[in-house]
């Protein structure tokens, strides 16, 4: 009996074979999302910005399931200096610098070294005992009661700290006055400062932007015992060969930092007068936040996002577990957090830890283009990045315009990468 079972080895293999190539057929392999006809909307789109004169410069650069599919940039980097933008620029990412944060942060914790739900008081004592703005007392004086519940380290992962602000006046004036952000500070003096300032609200109560993820800065500091720039250098931007990245740009690359301008309301560009722009970033500051600070470049923030639509890994490099990347990319608001500031105007979405996370698909065209799951941030002078782990995609956005994306360079961007929004009818 075995030598026609021998002899039908070849056609059983042919067969096999066959089976395989018609269920490779039959089986739907999603078209990519960047194609010639998408590069050319692109590049229409950026260009038409800088054309004009909604901004002076903008780059972009798309990798898509490991490759990278798009880059192009438009217009001056230094508008007064003839330099164009390019990759190589060095721009300011202001609070693109949160989600960098919070990876730092979630290297220690998958180390054991705290838990989410554990009281921020623990760690960094001075936030012990918090007490909670309730209003103003015939003289103006502000009146306070004891806070529900400790300040977690998960408050100060998705902003319901209840961390003072500029909303409320009364609660602005001591903000002011405690100047706890004032960048001769250093991390200890900016949370020793905080911490004696009434929280704006009850912690876990709403969702208000503020200095959260500068008080995890400290937080990694105090933890790993190590300066928080020397931290990120060590765990983060070494690892990934992100050379560019840093707060302190040395002389020698100053020439490919790029010019900070400002869009009046009437539409006119004027450059913000470099002594102003630059501080942060050509002087030695005592103040290395958290929340803001760093500069980069498109190829630079792009490992970073290429190390998280790849589940935290890049090549053989590994920064974060897949299972960590998961945690932080999930929304941890519940529904009772209904006061969620501007959020909403992000779009349907949640927060998880230092991202922006899309929980339901757009509502109309309107609103910010997005696929259901990704997660995102962006920066003050009008920078932009996503990871999409449906598609395997990131998208890195490059400008320098303040005040931050008036003339909705986002959504533009975003609908000339997907196409326009259309909601699906019932």
């Amino acid at each position: 009996m075995k030598k026609p079972i021998l002899a039908m080895l070849p056609v059983l293999l042919i067969a096999g074979a066959y089976t395989l190539l018609i269920a490779a057929r039959d089986k739907k392999v999603p078209a990519p999302i960047i194609n010639a006809a998408v590069k050319s909307r692109i590049d229409a789109t950026l260009k038409s910005f800088t054309d004009s004169g909604k901004t002076v410069a903008v780059s972009a650069l798309i990798f898509e399931k490991g490759k990278e599919v798009y880059f192009n940039a438009f217009g001056y980097a230094d508008r007064e200096a003839n330099k164009p933008m390019d990759r190589h620029t060095l721009v300011r990412i202001f609070s693109m610098t949160k989600p960098v944060t919070g990876v730092a942060l979630m290297t220690l914790y998958e180390k054991g070294v705290f838990q989410l739900d554990e009281p921020l008081s623990k760690y960094l004592p001075e936030y012990a005992d918090m007490k909670v703005y309730k209003g103003v007392d015939a003289n103006g004086q502000v009146i306070t009661e004891p806070a529900k519940r400790p300040i977690t380290i998960r408050d100060i992962t998705r902003h319901t700290a209840g961390f003072a602000g500029t909303e409320i006046p009364a609660l602005a004036a001591l903000v002011r006055q405690a100047d706890a952000m004032n960048t001769s500070n250093t991390l200890a003096e900016m949370s020793k400062r905080m911490a004696t300032l009434p929280l704006a609200f009850h912690p876990g109560d709403q969702w208000a932007y503020g200095p959260s993820v500068d008080v995890q800065a400290y937080l990694v500091e105090k933890l790993s015992g190590k300066p928080f720039d020397v931290y990120l250098k060590e765990n983060i931007f070494d690892p990934l060969g992100m050379s560019n990245t840093r707060y302190l740009i040395p002389e020698n690359d100053r020439g490919r930092f790029a010019a900070l301008y400002n869009r009046s309301d009437d539409g006119k560009l004027t450059r913000v007068p470099d002594e102003q722009a630059n501080a942060m970033n050509t002087k030695p500051q005592a103040l290395k936040p958290g929340g803001w600070g760093l500069t980069s470049t498109l190829d630079d923030y792009s490992k970073f996002t290429q190390m998280l639509v790849n589940k935290g890994s890049l090549g053989k490099v590994r920064i974060l577990k897949p299972e960590t990347v998961k945690l932080m990319s999930t929304s941890h608001l519940s529904d009772t957090i209904t006061k969620r500031m501007w959020l909403p105007s992000k779009g349907r979405v949640g927060f998880g830890i230092d991202f922006a996370v899309r929980t339901q698909p757009p509502a109309n065209k309107e609103e910010n283009n997005g696929i259901v799951g990704e997660f995102f941030w962006d920066g003050a002078a009008s920078t932009m990045f996503w990871v999409d782990p449906e598609n395997q995609l990131t998208a890195v956005l490059f400008t320098q315009l303040v005040p931050f994306d008036k003339v909705k360079l986002h959504k533009s961007f975003r609908d000339a990468v997907y196409g326009v929004y259309e909601p699906q009818r019932k």
